[in-house]
């Protein structure tokens, strides 16, 4: 009898491999901890005794005990005639008899023999958890095609808390055959040096954060790191109606390696873009500030030009234009390179129902009537993250105001144009510039959104995290550990966080030793900086908290990871229209663990979907990752991801087996890191995944399983077309009845300042406001009770 099974495996070459050493296979424990392992012993359903079969999809298949062994009389052979999807695997049985014992944190050397018809078989685990039960873990190694008998081994990962057994065979997942015999698995006791410190016992537990000497030279509120290890920072205006007026846009190249910068001429405003990374590394910028909000009238406005920077030339080339006007635009990029856009202002500033994708194929923004359309208004940044199937999750992070109807997070299908709701998510309304992150490793498929707040309403900005995993049949986010509380500067110095204060404009930075950095943020819109930092554990779901950045970091600020394992930070533009040209770079406690690793080659930095890539490093690690370099604004970066890489090894060469599924890891340049076992990263090398063009010929689609393929959720479908979204003019949480565009005077102050002119005064005051002219004959705030046309002079204060 085939037993059903989850159908929660990823991909025949996705695998979590976090925990490969780097040194010749030796077997630490004699003993086999596999039960039959040539399949000697006659078991039930025409299977070997401890072995079952499994799969799932839409596919014809055969199981056989056959003869022509490697040893023995008997090995097993997998056959799969026709596959329209799925595959069909032999494991070890699902029991307390037949699978292996294993303890958590340990890993496990695996080897077997095989021969195969088809390049389209791998090594796949599934491991049984004390509270969930069985599930899917990882597909570890991809097996090249052998008429004769081929040995196979591979270690897996370190065993995940919560972890009794697990069992594992080989899963094919194209047209032909796999035989395998002689299964062998042995624990592995190889010894991990302790790690020293090499820094003060703070560094080593926190790490430390330097503010460099050179100040970044524009305001810069877009941070792109280019596949040449520098930053392009683009300002645009800056949010200076001063620079638009005077059509004064700009753009920064930093290198971190000589700490300068050079400024790049730049042909549109492209305050408040979008931007992402293309297939070559060139950056793609879609759409911008056409006109800055005018008092009693329009908003902002998005206008319809797109442009590419290329990082060789370090120039901007316009492409054709989008359908829509976008100020405030997502860009996620898809397996097959991609792009699609939705959401922000259109150029008579109201919301852009209108979807935007990006063709790698013809260069070029795709006419309106080749574009599937929902009609949906996604707000602002709307953060739409690749699923591994194809589909986006939005997870509810976006800027200003609320979310969308209804749940707060959805799954949206471009090819069956639906949107089916996401329950869970907590506070949904309170979750603007909160920061959403797939985390570590990808293959898991689980996101992290923390914190956020709301600048119309202006709450105190919020501690709370949930957590979704997008593997279960019908995902919905659960109650994550609140972010760490620090210090807040409300104006009269800083003092500590209490109750459930916690920050918008939050960071969260990938880290290659498979954790997340959480930094900077606000309590309040544009003001009220928060002075915490912390590093998120996916294992544990926990917080450590770590140094906190010395400068101000809110609205308009960026953290990401340079390519040799540090994080810079830069930006801050408070309510009072000033800006924080400090940058600080963070050094992770990893980096104060002993001698770095080091990739001493990469045979080929072109890589291709499904392939087998060599490294050589000049130590033993345990672990090698793509990141793919940040491209983040206002704390969404939608398009970051840590792709784990399989290893097999030799020596100091090892083998990395690149994914076959590119919506794990869309085409692109990334850095690729080694890491060993104390966490300590090398720096990264450059490597370019080629798009789907590049799959191998003789490679089946994708092995991207079924997830999230039982949704419960309300589903809507492209309905009536219509042309926008109405949106307030107050949408970017500022009331234009006073001071200049770049000035934000809160239209909801924080609830402890009360609604008296004289504690508003003060609070403006205390924010460093100055001067406030109000703006035509309304004072909607009542900061002007004379009437003089300046807002909060002294005789305002007195009789308010």
């Amino acid at each position: 009898m085939v037993r059903p099974r989850r159908r929660t495996s990823l991909l025949a070459v996705a695998g979590l491999a976090a925990g490969l050493l780097l040194v010749s296979p030796q077997s630490a424990s004699a003993a086999n901890l596999v039960t039959n392992p040539g399949f000697e012993t006659a078991g039930t359903d025409g299977m070997p005794y401890c072995w079952e079969k499994s799969g799932w999809g839409d596919n014809d298949f055969t199981f056989a005990t056959v003869s022509g062994s490697h040893s023995g009389s008997k090995a097993m052979k997998v056959s799969v005639t026709r596959r329209v999807d799925g595959d069909r695997k032999a494991l070890i049985t699902e029991s307390a008899t037949c699978a292996p014992v294993v303890t958590a944190g340990t890993q496990y050397d695996l080897g077997l023999w095989y021969r195969t018809t088809t390049p389209d078989a791998s090594i796949t685990l599934f491991r049984h958890d004390a509270t969930a039960g069985w599930q899917y873990w990882t597909d570890l190694k991809t097996l090249d095609m052998a008429a004769a008998w081929t040995p196979a081994s591979v270690r897996t990962p370190a065993v995940p808390a919560g972890t009794d057994r697990i069992t594992w065979g080989v899963s094919v997942y194209g047209t032909g055959s796999a035989t395998t015999d002689d299964y062998t698995m042995e624990q592995v006791v190889d010894p991990i040096p302790p790690a020293t410190c090499t820094g003060t016992a703070d560094q080593c537990a926190g790490g430390r954060w330097d503010v460099l000497p050179t100040q970044n030279p524009v305001r810069s509120m877009h941070s792109v790191v280019l596949n040449n290890g520098k930053v392009l920072l683009i300002a645009g205006s800056g949010n200076s109606e001063e620079n638009f007026d005077a059509g004064t846009f700009t753009s920064a190249v930093y290198d971190p390696v000589n700490g300068t910068y050079k400024v790049i001429p730049t042909p549109k405003d492209m305050f408040c873009a979008g931007h992402v990374q293309l297939a070559d590394g060139r950056v793609l910028v879609m759409s911008g500030n056409k006109a800055f909000p005018v008092a009693g009238g329009h908003g902002y406005e998005g206008y319809k030009e797109s442009y590419v920077f290329d990082p060789v030339t370090e120039t901007y080339s316009r492409t054709n234009d989008l359908n829509d006007g976008h100020w405030y635009p997502s860009a996620t990029e898809l397996g097959n390179g991609d792009v699609i856009s939705f959401g922000g202002l259109r150029e008579d500033s109201t919301g852009s129902v209108t979807a935007e994708r990006w063709s790698a194929r013809q260069q070029q923004w795709l006419p309106l009537w080749q574009v599937n359309q929902t009609w949906s208004y996604w707000g602002l940044y709307p953060s739409m993250i690749l699923m591994q199937d194809g589909r986006l999750f939005y997870s509810g992070s976006h800027v200003f105001g609320n979310g969308t109807p209804g749940t707060g997070s959805a799954i949206y299908d471009y090819d069956a144009n639906t949107v089916t709701a996401i329950p869970g998510l907590r506070n949904k309304d309170e979750r603007d510039q909160s920061a959403s992150v797939l985390l570590p490793p990808a293959q898991d498929q689980k996101v992290l959104t923390l914190g956020g707040g709301n600048i119309d309403s202006n709450p105190e900005a919020g501690r709370l995290t949930d957590v979704i995993d997008l593997k279960a049949a019908n995902p919905a986010y659960t109650t994550g550990p609140q972010i760490p509380q620090g210090t807040v500067d409300l104006g009269n110095g800083r003092v500590p966080e209490t109750g459930g204060q916690g920050k918008m404009y939050v960071s969260a930075v990938l880290l290659p030793d498979g954790k997340v950095l959480e930094t900077g943020g606000g309590l309040h819109n544009r003001a009220d900086p928060v002075y915490e930092a912390s590093i998120y554990d996916p294992a544990s779901s926990t917080f450590d908290p770590v140094a906190a950045d010395p400068e101000a970091r809110g609205y308009h600020s960026s953290a990401f990871l340079l390519p040799d394992g540090r994080v810079m930070a830069t930006g801050d533009n408070p309510g009072n229209g000033t800006w924080n040209h400090n940058v600080s770079l963070y050094t992770p406690p990893y980096l104060f663990k002993g001698t770095r690793p080091a990739i001493t080659s990469v045979i080929d930095n072109e890589w291709v979907y499904g392939d087998t890539q060599r490294i050589t490093v000049d130590r033993p690690v345990v672990r090698a990752e793509l990141i793919r370099p940040a491209a983040v604004t206002h704390s969404s970066d939608p398009n970051q991801r840590f792709v784990d890489l399989p290893l097999s090894v030799d020596g100091d060469n090892v083998d990395l087996n690149v994914t076959s599924n590119p919506d794990m890891a869309p085409p692109g340049w990334y850095m690729l890191f080694a890491v060993d076992a104390n966490g300590v990263p090398s720096v990264a090398k450059w490597v370019h995944l080629q798009g789907p063009s590049a799959l191998a010929t003789d490679t089946a689609s994708a092995h991207a399983h079924s997830f999230a393929d039982s949704l419960e959720g309300t589903v809507t479908k492209g309905g009536k077309r219509r042309s926008s979204q109405k949106v307030s003019t107050t949408i970017s949480g500022c009331d234009r009845h006073y001071g200049s565009v770049n000035v934000c005077v809160p239209t909801v102050f924080p609830a402890d300042v009360g609604k008296a002119t004289a504690p508003r005064c003060a609070w403006l005051k205390t924010n460093g406001y100055g001067r406030l002219e109000v703006n035509g004959k309304d004072d909607p705030l009542g900061l002007d009770p004379n009437r003089d046309g300046v807002a909060c002079d002294a005789r305002d204060v007195k009789r308010g």
